[in-house]
């Protein structure tokens, strides 16, 4: 007999990428620089739009966005943006394209002023995992303390499309915050998960 897996509701009947993005991504502890820009892009892409959608296009914007390296997005050209515009792989949004130029940008020097990005984002949270004891989706905030400073600061620094809760599910995606409900599967391996990075 198949033993059947529980996971969070939202995971559910979605798609196979979708479900596959919750076993395997959703709420791990991201340490590496060019992974939070890779979710720092998609997230405020997403915004307005589903997270299906935006995981329907992620190989057109790992394409479109130099394999998410900040360094070569920080030189995109008005001309580059123009053509990222007709692009059907990726949202054909303007002011989302623009953003993630710039946020490429403001990216770097946070890099520069903390010797990587990640040192700085999960200063946030005391460089340790939040976790979180929820039963069902419904009880799942869209903002915490955390995500309102993360967003307040990230503004400040030149960042867009970063408002409390885009950071929030960016949190969430990049395991800041392990938000899988504790029935969920996936509880118990992304909690064991939290530990200070040093």
């Amino acid at each position: 007999m198949t033993k059947t897996v529980t996971r969070c509701e939202w995971a559910e009947g979605v798609s196979l990428d979708y479900i596959e993005y919750h076993d395997l991504e959703w709420g791990v502890p991201v340490w590496d620089d060019r992974v939070q820009f890779e979710f720092l892009i998609l997230e405020g892409a997403q915004a307005g739009l589903s997270w299906s959608t935006i995981l329907n296009k992620r190989e057109g914007y790992r394409k479109a966005f130099a394999d998410f390296d900040p360094v070569k997005v920080a030189r995109f050209t008005d001309k580059r943006v123009e053509k990222l515009l007709t692009d059907p792989s990726i949202v054909r949004n303007r002011l989302k394209v623009n953003a993630a130029v710039s946020n490429a940008k403001a990216f770097l020097k946070v890099q520069k002023e903390f010797g990587t990005f990640c040192e700085y984002i999960w200063g946030f949270v005391g460089g340790t995992p939040m976790q979180t004891n929820f039963t069902k989706d419904g009880e799942i905030p869209a903002t915490s303390p955390e995500s309102d400073a993360l967003s307040m600061d990230l503004k400040k620094r030149g960042f867009k499309f970063v408002g409390s809760t885009i950071i929030y599910a960016h949190m969430q995606a990049t395991g800041m915050v392990n938000d899988h409900v504790i029935g969920c599967f996936r509880y118990k391996p992304c909690k064991a998960l939290a530990v200070k990075k040093r």
